[in-house]
């Protein structure tokens, strides 16, 4: 009977917590999208690497990419 109230407990305080996160308003959308705000140490060699992944994947279609591992599309 303990377990299920402490169960209930999580529960209601898990929505409540959901319930208060702030919305992001459109106008405010522009600051999370900055340059500051990437993981990324350094974005030209991210993207070369994303490059090679795309090309070395995509005969999976692991991202999305379309055609075969030649990267020629």
């Amino acid at each position: 009977m303990m377990r299920w109230g402490r169960v209930g407990l999580l529960v209601a305080l898990t929505v409540f917590v959901g319930a208060c996160t702030p919305w992001v308003k459109p106008y405010e959308r522009a600051h999370l999208a900055d340059e500051i705000m990437s993981f990324d140490r350094d974005p030209i060699a991210n993207g070369y690497l994303h490059h090679v992944y795309e090309a070395r994947e995509a005969a999976r279609g692991a991202d999305g990419a379309s055609g075969g591992g030649c990267g020629c599309n």
